[in-house]
Formats: structure tokens, sequence, C-alpha cells
């Protein structure tokens, strides 16, 4: 509020100067010493110019007289007046812009002229060229901000370039802009070779970095190093697992989940190393040592891991139960036991295999009856004829079937030739041989056989002839001759030629008595032994 001069009311240096003392002589001396014109009003209006000049726009004078002074007086207060407006629009300027924010807000003197015009102008063309880099960095930041870092700082604003702090800032602001654009791309790059390309080992190259934007390309750069490593090994232990090598561990340093998943493939290692062990030394003993009844024991499995363990033992009991109940059975079939078949469950092949197995025992079984059938009325019994029925059997049990039967048939035959051959000679007929093919030992009998019938009939021959000659054509001193005998058939030929040598002796003893008690010669006897 504006200061009217008036005496009683008004405080302010001007106001107390402009109070004229009463006295003419006070008035005609100044504040400096200087001589005045005798008119207070001047003294008021000097005091008021100081005050203004001093910075203190609140003085106001009287301005009621009608001459110059009072028109000098008026002229003041408009003067002080425009530029107590002024200071205040400059305040409000300046809370508005510098407190506030609102950079759009301009200063306004209404009723201004001239200088006061072109005061108000330069304020605003000021606080324009003060607001438009501001604006410009904040439209950069912001776009930073909102991850746009194609936006950058205009160097130069309504065709003239930025000058002094306001370049600076631009030059630095661009520079940090192109910075994390390079960042951004290098980070970018490596994120999407390890993360999505699996390409690893990339690095970050951004050159020019300092400070935390070195630190940062640093960090990405040890990380990228660190997953690389880190896949990188757990990549070689899975690598060796799927092939087979369960020799190595994951061995690189790591911390959190990484470490988890570390620790977690490397018991997996274990425990499939040792299921593996497990596996093999069941597999060796079983498959090829024939230990049967041995099982895997991997400790702290669970899960499909456990799930295998228990198959894989599951599997071992069954084959063992399976192979023991096959070899029990092939052992008594080998020591002769027929009556046993194998009884576990079984599936597939090994199904197959016991079916096989049991059609085989009932074969044999089978088999055995039937020779043993066989053998019994051949053997045993003397029936002839018997031939061996094995239903359903092929390869070798036919081969032996037809062999036992084909035997049988052969010794068939060779018996009823031999005797019908002895049946003959019983009956007295010599006319018959043995004629069936055979080999070896009744081969040997079939030629005792047939020489005794050819010795029998030479030696009836020569008993018939001897008998004839001596019984029927009174041919005394026959004698039997039977070549090759020997045994009782040489002692019946002795026998025989005894007889008729006995009888030969007789008759002619007889008849040598006889002829000469006819010719009358009573001197002789008969002398010859005899009997009955």
């Amino acid at each position: 509020m504006a200061k009217t001069v008036v005496p009683a009311r008004q405080e302010s240096d001007g106001a107390r100067a402009a109070r004229a003392p009463k006295d003419r002589s006070a008035a005609a001396v100044g504040k400096n010493g200087e001589r005045g014109t005798g008119d207070p009003a001047l003294g008021r209006i000097e005091q008021a110019l100081r005050a203004a000049a001093g910075g203190d726009f609140g003085v106001r004078l009287p301005a009621r007289r009608k001459d110059a002074i009072g028109r000098l007086e008026a002229a003041y207060n408009e003067l002080a007046a425009r530029n107590a407006a002024l200071e205040a629009e400059l305040v409000r300027i300046g809370q508005i812009i510098g407190r506030e924010g609102r950079m759009t807000e301009r200063a306004r003197l209404h009723g201004a002229e001239g200088a006061w015009t072109t005061t108000i102008d330069s304020v605003n063309g000021l606080i324009d060229d003060l607001v438009r880099p501001t604006t410009e960095v904040a439209r950069v930041i912001v776009a930073v901000a909102e991850g746009d870092l194609s936006q950058k700082m205009a160097l130069e604003i309504e065709g003239r370039p930025v000058k002094g702090e306001f370049a600076r800032i631009g030059t630095t602001v661009n520079s940090m802009v192109d910075q994390l654009s390079s960042f951004a791309d290098e980070v970018t790059r490596v994120a999407r070779e390890v993360g999505t390309d699996g390409k690893l080992g990339g690095q970050a190259a951004v050159p020019g970095v300092a400070g935390t934007w070195k630190d940062l390309t640093d960090s990405v750069n040890f990380m990228a190093s660190n997953l690389t490593d880190q896949v990188r090994n757990i990549a070689q232990v899975t690598t060796a697992v799927a092939n087979g090598d369960l020799s190595q561990e994951i061995t690189v340093d790591v911390k959190g989940e990484i470490l988890e998943l570390k620790d977690t493939i490397n018991t997996m290692v274990d425990q499939l190393r040792s299921f593996a062990s497990e596996v093999t030394r069941v597999a060796r003993e079983v498959g090829t040592e024939g230990i049967l009844g041995g099982q895997a024991e991997v400790e702290g499995v669970a899960g499909t891991w456990k799930d295998l363990t228990d198959n894989v033992n599951f599997m071992a009991r069954n084959l063992t139960d399976q192979v023991r109940n096959i070899a029990d059975v092939t052992t008594a079939v080998a020591n002769g036991d027929l009556s046993r078949k194998i009884t576990v469950d079984a599936r597939g092949e090994i199904l197959e295999l016991k079916n096989t197995v049991n059609t085989m025992v009932d074969q044999l079984s089978a088999f055995a009856d039937q020779v043993t059938r066989v053998a019994r009325e051949v053997g045993t019994e003397g029936i002839l004829g018997g031939q061996a029925e094995v239903p359903g059997v092929a390869g070798t049990w036919k081969d032996l079937t037809d062999n036992v039967n084909f035997m049988a048939r052969n010794l068939t035959d060779q018996v009823r030739n031999i005797a019908q051959v002895t049946t003959a000679v019983a009956n007295g007929d010599l006319s018959q041989k043995i004629t069936v093919d055979v080999k070896g030992e009744v081969l040997e009998l079939k030629r005792t056989v047939n020489t005794m019938v050819d010795q029998l009939s030479a030696f009836a021959d020569e008993v018939t002839r001897v008998a004839r000659e001596v019984g029927t054509e009174g041919k005394l001193g026959g004698q039997a001759e039977v070549t090759g005998v020997s045994g009782t058939w040489s002692d019946l030929t002795d026998s025989v030629n005894f007889m008729a040598s006995n009888l030969t002796d007789q008759v002619r003893n007889i008849a040598g008595v006889t002829t000469a008690v006819a010719q009358g010669d009573l001197s002789k006897k008969i002398t010859v032994d005899a009997r009955g």
C-alpha cells in the first residue's frame, strides 16, 4: 500500500523529513548542510525521492497543490506506484515460477509503456531463456525415466545455439543419454544372447563410461560371466550324465537358487551313481556271476529313483524266483524226476520259456512212459510189436521216439525170425535160417544160430546116411562125418560113430560065427562086447 505523506500519520524518513520546521531558518538548511529553497514541499519531494532511490516505493506525497509542486508530487506518486507494482509483479512471478514451478506464467504490468514494457519484456525474455533449457532437460529426463533413450536436448533454440552453462548442461545431458543408450543396448544384447539366443560368454562393451555406469557395466559383465560359467558347468555335468558319465559334478562357485540347483544336480548325480552302481552290481551278480537273490540298496532316493530301484529289485527278485524254479525243474529232469513243473508266475518270453519247459517235461514224461511201456512189454512181458506213441513231439524227441520204435520193430523182427528158426529146429525142420538184417551181437547170434542149423542139418544128414547104410542097405563100417562140430554135437557124432562101429563089430562077429556054424565049424564063438 502506498504511503501518503500526511503530517502526524507518516513515520517514514521521507515523511519525517517532509514535515517542514516552523522556523524559516531551520527550513533553509538541508540534511547535508545545504541551503534549501524555503518551500517545505520540496523537502518532502527530496526525501521521497531519496527513499525511492533506496528502494522504498511506499512513500506518497500529498499532491494537493495546483501548482508545479503539486504536479511534481503527483508525478512522483505515479512513478513510485509503477515501481511498487513492478516490484510486486517480480515478487509474484518469482514465487510462481521459482517456488511453484509454473513455468508458463509471465510478468504483467498494466498500463506499462516505454521502458516499463521493455523491462517486463526483458524479464519475460529472461524467463523464456531460462525455462526453455530447463524444459528441454525435463523433457529428456522424463523420456529417460520412461525408458525412451532416443530423445536429446536441442542445443539450438530458435536457430541460436545455446551458450554457457546451458550449453554445458545440454552437452552433459546428451552425453548421459548416449551412454545410457549404449549401456542399454549392450545390456539388452548380452541379455538377449544369454537369455534368449543361448549364446554364452557375451560381454557388454560401453566405451567411455565411468563411475556408476562403469560399475553397472562391470556388474552386468560379472553377472554374464558368472552365469556363463555356471550354465556351462551345469551343461557339462548334465551332458556327461546323458552320455552315461557319472563321475563329474558341478564345481563352480555359486550362491542362492543356483547353489540350490547345484546341490540338487550333484545330489542327483550321486544318487544316479549309487543307483547305477547298485544296478550294475545286481546285474553282474545275476547276469554274469549267476548269484541270485541280490537286491539294489540306494539310500536316500525318492520318487522316480525309488520306483526304479524298487522295479530293479522286483525284477531281480522275480528273475531269481523264475530262474530258481526253472533250475529246480531242469535239475529234477536231469535227475530223472519228471513229476515237477515250473509254477512261478511269469510273463512274456519267460512265460514262453515256462510253457516250453513244462511242455518239454510233459513230452519227456510221455516219452519216458511210452519207452518204459515198450521196454516192459518187449523186455519183461515178451510182448513184441509194441510201439511208443508220443503225440506232439518234434525234433530230437521225435527222432528219439522214432529210434525207439525202430529199435523195437527191429528187435521184434529179429526175435520173431530167431524164434521162427528155433521153432522149426525144434520141430525137426532144419531147412530154415535166420534171414533178418541184423548187426553187432545180434548178427553174431544170427550167424551162431544159422551155423547151428547148418551143423544140425549136416549131423542129421550123416546120421541118416549111416543109419540108412547100416540099417537099410546093410553096409557096415560107415561113419558119420560132420566137420566143424564140437561140444555136444561132436559127442553125438562120436556116439553115433561108436554105435555104428560097435554094431558093425557085433554083426560081423555074429556073422562070422554063424557062417562057421553053417560050414560046420563049431569052434568059433561070438566074442564081441555086447550088452542089452
